[in-house]
Order: C-alpha cells, then structure tokens, then sequence
C-alpha cells in the first residue's frame, strides 16, 4: 500500500555498474567543573550586588542577562563534551568498501592490485574490536564476501591506528552469523597499534539518554549523528529471516552506509551495532525510526565467530 514504511537494512550503498578510552569522570573534567562553579558563585554576588544597588527592577534585568550567559554556557560545555566524545571514539570506526573484480584472480592478487578493474558494490560501517585486526560489521554489509564462490569478491576496510595514520587493508571474513546479523573480518595490522572501542552494556538503558551514531552514511567517512534512545526490546529481522530480540531504537540518524558502525552513549562506550531504518515505501530516507543490535548480543556472539567461525549454536 502506498505510503506504509518499510524496515530496511541501509549499510550498502548500491552504486549503478561507491573510544573512548578515558573514564566516564571526563565529561565534563574537574578543572571545567571548577570553573563553572567559581563562574556561578561570581554571577550569582552580582545578582545580588545589584539588587542592593539598583532594587527589585534592575536586579530582574540583570538576573535575566545572568540566567542567559549561564544557559549560553552550559550549552557551550555540551558541544565540548559532543566534540571531545568522537574525536576520541572515531578512531575506532571503520569504513568498508566491497568490491567484484571484473577477471579472475590470482591466487596472490589482492583489491588493491586491481583497482581498475575492480566494481564497487556497496559501503558499510564497522568498528574494531581488538588489537589483533578483528573488525566487527553487519553481515549484510560483507553477505557477498561471505558467501562468494567465485572468488571475485574484495572487502577494503579503511581504518587509522592508534597514532592517526591511515591505513587501507583488505578484509578478509573471519566468521558470521546471519541470524543477528553480524560477522567478524581480520585486517594485517603488523606494524601498526589500533585502537579498540569501549564496550558498555545494554541491559541497563533508559529511555530517553542520549546516544550518538558514527559511520559512513552514502560513503561520507566519519559522520555524526545525534539522538536519544527511543526505545528498547524492539524485534527487528535479520538476513535469515528470524527475529533479533531486544533490539535498541533510536531517532539518532541512520542512513545507507551506517550499518555496522556502533552505537554509543554520552561515554562514548559502544552500546549497539548500528543495522536497520524504517524507510517510507519508495523515498529510500530514514524515517527517525532506527534500530541497533545490543552489545550484550554481540559481546557474547563475537568471540565463537572468531575463534570458530561460527555461532555457538551452530557448532553441534
């Protein structure tokens, strides 16, 4: 019918033939807090300054001026703190790019040797989650990677080290699970020091707190979004068609390209894998309705997809 919305799994970006590692005392820091004080105890000898002054008149004047540079400043410490929160988790994020070459492959050849000849298929997201090389994503980010029997399939991971340095590797599939919709790529780091995120935990949201996506929306690296947590045990379908429990709904934007990358909170602690937008039928945009796979599941999903390439329930 037209005009109802459509769940959508918005990480790849079709193309037509493109952490915080500081405790949570950090925001704000004592020295910001110290000054916010002495700024309130200073304003507020005024307020009364001119009270005795001026009289109930002047001091309502001056008190509204007070009450407005006072406001003007907290929401100067929250852009700080939004500021300081994704330089210190971006690091952390990754972007995935999946490419098809057009001939078939050496054994050696890698996506960088051929990237004349090699198609972009689609964008993705993901986040990483040791100093092995291990890169977390949606399975529906890398399924053709996955699943390929050609041999034809490529997954660039575009990432930086601890220090900043950009790095570009190839990703190769470790594990997956598309019933939550999750798999696990490696990358050679040798050489290098990456930086993990910070995990949280799910089971303890409210309603209500604010969250914060970072991803590659439509292949704009290391964007932004902000919002609140919208809701919380949503079920939302996975690639293999059964229900993943517990999901975390949030208005913080969504888009093609985003999927894979984390959900975080005001921490900057990784609270969700960032997977599925509602979309109105037709339009292909986020409708503010998005939804992230809890990091409790993944934290207890990740490590049987590393160590054996597959679900714990799969393995018997």
């Amino acid at each position: 019918m037209h005009g109802l919305p459509s769940l959508s799994l918005p990480s790849r970006l079709e193309t037509p033939d493109p952490v915080l590692s500081s405790p949570p005392s950090s925001f704000p820091n004592a020295k910001s807090l110290f000054i916010a004080r002495r700024r309130a105890i200073f304003l507020g000898s005024s307020a009364l300054v001119a009270d005795f002054w001026f009289g109930s008149l002047g001091s309502a004047s001056v008190s509204a001026a007070i009450a407005g540079q006072l406001q003007a400043e907290e929401l100067e410490q929250e852009e700080d703190r939004t500021v300081r929160l994704f330089e210190m988790t971006s690091p952390s994020v990754v972007s995935i790019k999946d490419f098809e070459l057009a001939k078939t492959p050496s054994s050696s050849t890698s996506v960088e040797e051929d990237d004349d000849d090699a198609k972009l298929e689609g964008t993705g997201s993901g986040f990483v989650w040791d100093t092995f090389g291990h890169i977390v994503t949606n399975y529906h980010v890398v399924a053709k990677l996955a699943t390929d029997t050609s041999g034809l399939q490529r997954c660039k991971i575009f990432l930086v080290d601890g220090l900043g340095n950009s790095l570009t590797r190839e990703g190769k599939i470790v594990g997956f699970d598309p019933a939550y919709d999750l798999a696990v790529l490696k990358v050679d780091v040798e050489g290098y020091e990456l930086k993990p995120a910070v995990f949280g935990t799910s089971k303890d949201l409210l309603v209500g707190q604010s969250c914060f996506a970072i991803g590659n929306p439509y292949g704009y690296e290391n964007t932004l979004t902000t919002g609140v947590v919208s809701g919380l045990g949503r079920e939302i379908p996975s690639p293999s068609g059964r229900a993943i429990k517990g999901a975390i709904q949030t208005d913080a934007a969504i888009n093609a390209g985003n999927s894979g990358g984390p959900l975080v909170d005001s921490h900057g602690h990784v609270i969700g894998v960032n997977t599925a937008t509602f979309t109105r039928k037709g339009s292909g945009q986020s409708s503010g309705v998005n939804f992230a796979i809890p990091i409790d599941t993944v934290v207890r999903s990740v490590p049987y997809l590393i160590v054996y390439g597959m679900p714990y329930t799969d393995r018997f």
